[in-house]
């Protein structure tokens, strides 16, 4: 959303309210979208895990230590995703409303902050998942 949809916004209009507004609306359509999405997307990794998990105790040996590395990543990129979209998108669409462009601003450098958390969470759970599939 940041990389894309948030600097073409700029070129719609220059009224950060508005601007911001506009991005609220496409959040949250998306968030409609990807929830359902990564409902499946857990659900399939919880099924297909059981490739590699004979018993509790293969969590102890490769590749089960890194699809354990992987689901706790996981489980914290969606508490981050959660919190952000909860505490964050809200704020920042009130404040838009307000016009306190300012507080506006602040929250949103820390938006970004957890937002280039949330994209390493990402790359670090791919860079597990590619390396589940190479042999020991």
């Amino acid at each position: 959303m940041w990389l894309v949809i948030v600097p073409a916004s700029r070129l719609i209009t220059s009224d950060e309210s508005e601007r911001t507004r506009i991005v609220g609306k496409i959040a949250r359509a998306f968030g409609d979208l990807t929830n359902p999405i990564i409902v499946v997307l857990v659900f399939t990794g919880l099924y297909n895990a059981t490739w590699y998990l004979q018993s509790a105790n293969a969590l102890l040996e490769y590749p089960g230590t890194l699809l354990l590395a992987k689901r706790i990543l996981v489980a914290v990129l969606l508490l981050f995703i959660y919190v952000h979209n909860v505490y964050f998108g809200k704020r920042i669409i009130r404040l838009a409303k307000e016009g306190r462009l300012d507080e506006l601003k602040a929250l949103r450098k820390r938006s970004r902050v957890v937002s280039a958390a949330n994209l390493t969470l990402m790359l670090l759970i791919l860079l597990l998942a590619t390396m589940m599939q190479i042999p020991p």
